[in-house]
């Protein structure tokens, strides 16, 4: 006798179980979707004796949007949770309305994450978005990664985020919500054909896709994902890592297949440059077309010089002269900052100053040592404490090794 599947409540549980047992506070990302208002029920139920904290993203794209952020919050509250609406203030109408959206929610979820003590935030993707992202993307034409189902959890803008509703389909859900009496707001736009989700989402309908196959298909792809990741990690296990730059033995490097090679050039950018996301797949080929015949190339604000038994990877001198000049305590997503004075600030060394501090002497390349953080007064150079020890200040790079290790198996 088989017996029945447990209900979505008990698989969402489950997950939170494995994902967040021990996370004293959590934050529930809900638009007032079925999904989200779902999964902020079932974490209410879960997290009893735990700080569950409900936040709403008004991305001001409908007029209906603020009610249902009101709504929101009146259906938080209802359950003895906190709420909070996040407002996005575009600054510009141009590019991706989707995409800049998605990142001004990731970004507004994590800062009020990061401002209450969140240890995680709590995600509404389910079956059906494993499935839907999996068409999409292989009519892009991409890669293994871009394919792979969506991790359970991830590292993004200084957050963890936790999808703990992966195993659960879209209908089940809102047939979860209907037999409890629980309202949800239906997003008119997910009618829209303007958009490529929409437009997977009903051919998949009217072709009779089984959603659970294609998110099936989608963990087996992240499976073979994961595997490349611990294969890339191998390859980096003797990589260097000193004052902001990386060095990667050529010969591992060389003796790896290209998707490795790609994973470690990534990886390594990410980790100088800060970035949220990985370099456009056609900038990564033409780097890697670069590094194979032996010449020096850029790639997203990092610098890559292959030189004899090494690869070393730096920051550009000219993207770090481009970041913001900075009076606090970090400069350039890179370096945290002591001893700055209240009038100084930190900015690029520069070309043009390089050679007055004996940079030889450091260790590092003249380019390396150009985009090194140096302190002024207004147009007066005070310091460089990386070419030259400088007290009080000191500088110190805000990733470590373990940072870039974790990239490499990054998702």
């Amino acid at each position: 006798m088989t017996l029945p599947a447990p209900g979505p409540a008990l698989r969402i549980h489950a997950a939170l179980d494995r994902l967040a047992a021990d996370m004293p506070a959590i934050g529930v990302a809900v638009s007032g979707g079925g999904d989200s208002v779902a999964l902020m029920h079932m974490a209410a139920e879960w997290g009893r004796g735990r700080r569950i904290m409900v936040a709403t993203v008004d991305h001001g794209l409908r007029p209906e949007s603020a009610a249902e952020a009101r709504q929101v919050g009146r259906a938080a509250r209802a359950l003895g949770l906190s709420h909070a609406t996040l407002l996005w203030q575009r600054e510009t109408e141009a590019g991706n309305l989707m995409a800049n959206a998605r990142d001004a929610r990731l970004r507004l979820l994590a800062g009020w994450a990061q401002r209450n003590g969140l240890s995680a935030v709590l995600l509404g993707h389910t079956a059906d978005d494993q499935a839907e992202t999996l068409l999409m993307r292989l009519a892009r034409g991409s890669g293994i990664d871009g394919l792979a189902s969506m991790a359970e959890w991830r590292e993004a803008f200084g957050t963890r985020w936790l999808r703990p509703m992966l195993g659960a389909g879209r209908q089940e859900l809102r047939d979860w919500l209907r037999m409890r009496g629980i309202a949800w707001a239906d997003d008119p736009s997910n009618e829209n054909e303007d958009f490529d989700r929409i437009r997977i989402r009903k051919a998949i309908g009217a072709m009779g896709l089984d959603v659970a196959a294609l998110a099936r298909a989608a963990n087996h792809i992240g499976e073979a994902r994961d595997a490349l990741s611990h294969y890339a990690a191998h390859a980096a296990r003797d990589a260097i890592i000193h004052n902001g730059s990386v060095t990667l033995p050529r010969r591992a490097y060389g003796d790896a297949p290209p998707e490795i090679r790609r994973r470690l050039i990534v990886a390594a950018c990410r980790w100088i440059t800060g970035a949220d996301y990985p370099p456009r797949r056609n900038t990564v080929l033409h780097a890697l077309n670069a590094i194979a015949t032996g010449h020096r190339v850029t790639l997203d604000g990092a610098l890559i010089e292959p030189a004899g038994d090494r690869i070393r990877l730096m920051r550009e001198a000219a993207a770090a002269l481009r970041a913001p000049d900075s009076q606090g305590e970090t400069w350039d997503n890179r370096w945290k900052i002591i001893g700055l004075k209240s009038d100084q600030h930190v900015a690029a060394l520069g070309m043009g100053q390089v050679a007055r501090v004996k940079w030889r002497l450091s260790g590092l390349g003249r380019d390396e040592a150009a985009a090194t953080p140096a302190i002024w007064e207004g147009d007066r150079l005070i310091a460089a404490p990386l070419i030259r020890a400088a007290a009080p200040y000191d500088v110190r790079p805000l990733r470590g090794a373990a940072d870039f290790h974790r990239l490499v198996m990054a998702h």
